[in-house]
């Protein structure tokens, strides 16, 4: 199977709220289409043949000196391809050319030991849920 990554292309307000769903996370609608005038940047990830966003992230924040990661999204059955590895190269990549010099993201045990082998360092921080 081939893959397509592209920056800031074209994504159907559905296709992330189904992606999020393939993954157990609430789709989120109503975020979209404005996610995507809102963030700074985002990248998808499409399956060649069919044309399918497989995986999915964005960058966002003021657009000074931080950017936080958010929503690494790979589909189930596309997992354990690289293409999360890809996704946050691509991430990396574009902040660095933004002259974002600080990125950040929030994880948990599952996910942990992914983000700390494409270098980000792990540190004690906290989140609250408002809805």
């Amino acid at each position: 199977m081939t893959y397509t990554l592209a920056l800031n292309g074209a994504i159907a307000d559905s296709e992330v709220p189904a992606l999020r769903k393939s993954i157990g996370w609430g789709g989120r609608q109503q975020d979209y289409p404005q996610l995507f005038e809102l963030c700074n940047f985002y990248a998808g990830i499409r399956e060649d043949v069919t044309g399918q966003l497989v995986a999915f992230g964005y960058v966002c924040g003021m657009g000074l000196e931080h950017g936080y990661i958010e929503d690494i999204i790979v589909h189930p059955e596309h997992q354990k391809k690289g293409l999360g590895k890809k996704l946050i190269q691509a991430l990396i990549k574009e902040s660095r050319r933004q002259k974002i010099g600080i990125l950040t993201l929030s994880t948990d045990e599952d996910t942990a030991a992914f983000y700390q082998a494409c270098g980000f360092d792990l540190e004690v921080s906290g989140v609250m849920f408002l809805d």
